[in-house]
């Protein structure tokens, strides 16, 4: 991912909290031919490896499952809040329209889950992932025998991160248009407009990067 100096991101931390509040994302394989994607929520874990461990699954229908056999480097995009920027909410000029946004990209070699009781123990970490904080939770009550049938037709996927690319493009090149930016978007009547003004607020402060 293209990332001038001014919107790379290598604050480990942000980063992690980025992956987990964005956990729906893209992951990219190549088949020799032709790219494929598939999006699907993907869990970060911190326990193992250098960088962490991303795990998903995917339908084991999905011609995309023999691409993890072959222990080809995937990609795994993150996408956060973004948002038009005008140039007419600039204070200097001449200028043209841009895009804020936020990514994240993570690289590493996928590793098919066999093990059952793996297997299962993943499965339950991702619905305590997105149920936990809801109020009218669902517990995962099922029949054991719908649940074996629902598991047959779908892959576990961990894939060990090998490197991380952080970019949020929010305006830094430009410190004397920020103002304006910022302004403009906290007065939206878009939600997400009003997510990347408060980005760019945090990332007027030094903690999202480090040396």
């Amino acid at each position: 991912m293209y990332s001038p100096t001014h919107f790379k991101i290598t604050d480990p931390e942000t980063i992690r909290a980025f992956m987990r509040a964005h956990s729906f994302a893209t992951i990219v394989t190549h088949d020799g031919d032709v790219p494929h994607a598939t999006h699907m929520p993907v869990l970060f874990e911190t326990e193992t490896g250098e960088h962490g461990t991303l795990v998903s699954h995917i339908a084991r229908a999905n011609p995309q499952c023999k691409h993890f056999e072959t222990a080809r480097e995937v990609l795994v995009i993150f996408t956060g809040p973004h948002a038009y920027i005008s140039p007419a909410w600039y204070a200097t000029s001449p200028a043209v329209p841009t895009w804020n946004y936020t990514a994240v990209h993570a690289y590493g070699v996928p590793r098919i889950v066999t093990e059952p009781q793996e297997f299962a123990t993943m499965l339950h970490e991702l619905v305590e992932f997105y149920e936990a904080p809801r109020a009218d939770r669902w517990h995962g009550e099922m029949p054991e025998e719908f649940l074996q049938r629902l598991m047959k037709g779908i892959v576990g996927v961990k894939i060990e991160i090998t490197r991380i690319e952080a970019k949020y493009k929010l305006s830094q090149n430009r410190p004397e248009d920020q103002p304006g930016v910022i302004a403009a978007l906290t007065a939206s009547t878009d939600q997400t407009d009003r997510e990347v003004a408060e980005l760019m607020k945090q990332t007027q402060s030094t903690a999202f990067f480090t040396p």
